[in-house]
C-alpha cells in the first residue's frame, strides 16, 4: 500500500487522511497485544486500574511490545509516511491510551520550521460523532495561512463551543487508521469511558543544524517518565532493530541525553506520569 497522488494532495490541503480498513487484516492481533500491554501495566494509568473518568496513558507504548513495535517496519506505515515526509523519516515515539469523556480542541504542535510531524492514530473501537470519534478542522495545519493562523490565535477562546464548531468527524472502525499533521486542530466529544487508541508519531529527517532543537524538544518526554530512548536498548523497539529500523530511531537515540535528568526533576514535582 502506498498513498496515491490524490491522497497526498488531499493531505497537503486539508492536513489529514482516513484510510478505512488499512490494517483490518491484522486488527485482531493488534487489539490482543494492546490489551495485553494494559494488563501488564495494571489496567490503567500509572499501574492502577482505569477509572473510566480520566484518560489513562502509557508513554513509549509500542516500543514495549514484541508485536506492536514491528509496526515501524510495516510496509503500510512506510507507504503512508514516505510520500508525506520523505523516505528517510524518523519514528519519534508512541503513546497508548484509554480515553474517557471529551478531548478539547488543540494541536499537537505549531511547527513553523522545515521539519514535518505527522501522527498515525489507531482507534480500536467503532466510533461515531456521537461516541467520541476524532474531529479535525480541515486546513487548520497550514502555517502562514490567514485562516489557520486565526484559529491558532483564538484557540483558547472557543470554550463551550466544543462539538458545535464546524469540523470533519472521522467515524472509524477497528482496522482503520487516521493520519494527521501535528499542527491540525483536533478534538473528540461525547465519548465513553474506555476508548482504546494508540499512536505512532513520525517526522521528516531532521537537518544537522536543528539537532540542538531536537535535544531540547525531547525533554518533553520527561513528563511521561521515560528516561531512556524507546525504553532502552533491551526493549523490543531497539532490541529487535535491524539497520533499517535503527536509521528510523538514531536521531532520537543520539539526542536523548538531556532527558534522564529532566525525568528525575519531573518525578520530584509530579505524583504520576502525564496523562497526555
Amino acid at each position: 500500500m502506498r498513498l496515491t497522488s490524490d491522497q497526498i494532495r488531499f493531505f497537503e490541503l486539508f492536513g489529514y487522511l482516513h484510510l478505512p480498513g488499512a490494517f483490518a487484516s491484522d486488527i485482531a492481533a493488534i487489539i490482543k497485544n494492546f490489551e495485553q500491554m494494559w494488563a501488564d501495566h495494571g489496567g490503567g494509568h500509572a499501574g492502577k486500574p482505569h477509572d473510566h473518568q480520566q484518560r489513562s496513558c502509557i508513554g513509549a507504548f509500542i516500543d514495549r511490545s514484541e508485536t506492536l513495535s514491528d509496526l515501524v517496519d510495516d510496509a503500510r506505515v512506510d507507504g503512508i509516511a514516505s510520500p508525506l515526509i520523505g523516505d528517510d523519516w524518523n519514528y519519534m515515539g508512541s503513546d497508548g491510551n484509554l480515553y474517557a469523556g471529551d478531548t478539547p480542541w488543540h494541536s499537537d504542535g505549531w511547527n513553523r520550521g522545515v521539519v514535518r510531524n505527522i501522527k498515525l492514530a489507531f482507534y480500536l473501537d467503532p466510533l461515531t460523532r456521537d461516541s467520541g470519534c476524532l474531529r479535525v478542522i480541515p486546513g487548520s495545519h497550514r502555517i502562514d495561512d490567514r485562516y489557520a493562523e486565526t484559529l491558532q490565535t483564538e484557540l483558547g477562546t472557543w470554550g463551550a463551543l466544543g462539538a458545535n464548531l464546524p469540523a470533519q468527524a472521522l467515524e472509524t472502525r477497528p482496522g482503520d487508521v487516521a493520519i494527521f499533521d501535528h499542527n491540525i486542530k483536533h478534538a473528540a466529544f461525547n465519548g465513553t469511558g474506555r476508548r482504546r487508541m494508540f499512536t505512532m508519531n513520525l517526522s521528516s529527517r531532521i537537518p544537522e543544524r536543528l539537532l540542538p532543537d531536537l535535544r531540547e524538544g525531547l525533554k518533553g518526554a520527561a513528563r511521561f517518565w521515560v528516561d531512556e530512548a524507546y525504553c532502552g536498548p533491551q526493549a523490543p523497539m531497539r532490541r529487535k532493530a535491524d539497520a533499517r529500523r535503527l536509521r528510523r530511531l538514531e536521531q532520537v537515540i543520539d539526542n536523548y541525553d538531556l532527558v534522564p535528568e529532566a525525568t528525575r526533576e519531573a518525578r520530584k514535582d509530579m505524583v504520576e506520569p502525564a496523562r497526555g
